[in-house]
């Protein structure tokens, strides 16, 4: 019987550590080769570590959401044969045994009789003093529907205590609670004092914050902590555009993809951008510098099962109609699938964000660091506009989109989307040259 130890491997990208965020195995599993052992995470992609070896789990180096240095023992497996190490080098290089349950103290019990507390006389010199018994609480109840009565500050208390005041008797004026009240009822768990329906859900579940859903906290924080967003939001009149939608989607291929309105969309953002490049930017804030880009690399915000992720459709400015669709499909596949290589999820030049028929009317959309924009999808609805005479039924959709106003104007804003607006209005303007 020999040992294996499996170090973390370099997962490319110059990164010295990833944070470990699944482990596919226990201590005492078996495993055979090249069957996944654990998932870790850089700035950029998941990466899976496959078994190199037959064995069974003697050891798990880490525990989920620690950062693992490129290098260090991540597992020990017990193989037939000689293994990798000798056995005095197999032992892992610091013991992680599970933390001792403390064992939570049971509250004295509140003593029947007086206790004495110390008082001082006019001489300053402490004397003892018999405080009074602690009181019952009262035992009439609350009508049922009845509101409690109680101070702001009583409030704020029970709110920090996870207290429902329904439950409170209240000894003040009109049956109002005191803090005192408050204090008991805590002190004594009091039952409570009116049937009101279900039994209050007391439960409290935590879960740390790691893996994807960590980077995309991080994300988050980083741009709203940096960047002065600006958000313009416009409406825009969809008729035309989903006539020929319609049009192409009944006659299309079986082999292209059912076409939505992001492509129309990513077509008419590359348009406007060759006339406004600044959008089209990176704003490096510590160096001070804004990065133009001629090519439009589009990020087309994706929701999975794991959370939000970014794939990249490049050079989106040279795509025709059905190009852009089925490049967007292949890339929002790839991201539910967890397939999408790294190269695929980074260098965006600007964003697209839509929550589809969920879109709501308005959002403010959080912009895509160090990008300076990015445009938020609205859901289409139909709502009555007035055509200088009457009021007639229109197919609207409102843009949401962010700028970073430490680079970009309001004037620069609205003309972008003013530009994006009118393409989308009369959709075969998009597709003539010039």
């Amino acid at each position: 019987m020999g040992v294996f130890v499996i170090k973390m491997p370099d997962v490319g990208e110059g990164v010295a550590e990833a944070e470990l965020v699944e482990w596919h195995v226990k201590v005492g599993d078996p495993v055979k080769e090249d069957m996944v052992l654990a998932a870790v995470m850089t700035d950029k992609a998941t990466v899976e570590i496959p078994s190199p070896a037959d064995g069974t789990v003697a050891w798990l180096g880490g525990e989920i959401g620690e950062q693992i240095a490129v290098g260090a023992p991540l597992i020990r497996l017990d193989v037939a044969g000689d293994g990798n190490v000798s056995p005095d080098k197999s032992a892992p290089p610091e013991n992680r045994p599970e933390p001792a349950r403390k064992t939570p103290e049971k509250p004295a019990p509140i003593a029947a009789a007086p206790t004495m507390a110390g008082v001082e006389d006019e001489d300053g010199e402490t004397s003892a003093k018999p405080e009074p018994p602690r009181r019952a609480l009262p035992a009439h109840a609350r009508k049922e529907g009845e509101k409690p009565l109680a101070a702001p500050s009583v409030r704020l208390k029970a709110r920090e205590r996870g207290i429902d005041l329904r439950f409170v008797a209240g000894t003040g004026p009109a049956g109002r609670i005191t803090h005192e009240d408050l204090d008991l009822h805590a002190e004594q768990g009091s039952r409570p004092i009116a049937p009101v329906g279900k039994a209050p859900d007391t439960r409290v579940t935590e879960f740390k914050v790691v893996g994807l859903r960590r980077r995309i906290a991080e994300k988050m924080a980083l741009s709203k902590s940096r960047i002065a967003h600006i958000t313009y939001v416009d409406e825009i009149e969809m008729d035309a555009l989903e006539q020929l939608r319609a049009s192409l989607n009944a006659g299309r291929r079986d082999d292209r993809p059912k076409l939505t309105i992001l492509p129309f969309l990513m077509l008419a953002m590359a348009k406007a951008l060759k006339d406004q490049p600044n959008i089209n930017a990176h704003f490096d804030d510590e160096a001070g510098v804004v990065r133009q880009f001629g090519g439009v690399h589009c990020g087309i915000a994706a929701q999975t099962r794991n959370g939000l992720v970014v794939p990249v459709v490049r050079h989106a400015e040279a795509l025709d109609l059905w190009g852009a669709a089925t490049e967007i499909a292949r890339l929002a596949d790839a991201a539910k699938n967890g397939t999408a290589t790294r190269e695929e999820l980074t260098g965006s030049t600007i964003t697209i964000t839509s929550l589809g028929a969920m879109g709501g009317i308005a959002t403010t959309p959080v912009i895509n660091h160090p990008e300076v924009a990015i445009v938020g999808v609205n859901k289409m609805q139909v709502r009555p506009m007035w055509d200088g005479t009457q009021f007639v039924p229109k197919k609207m959709m409102n843009l949401s989109s962010s700028f970073d106003h430490r680079v970009i104007d309001g004037w620069d804003a609205a003309v972008f989307v003013q530009r994006v607006k009118a393409l989308l209005e009369t959709p075969a303007s998009i597709f003539i040259e010039g």
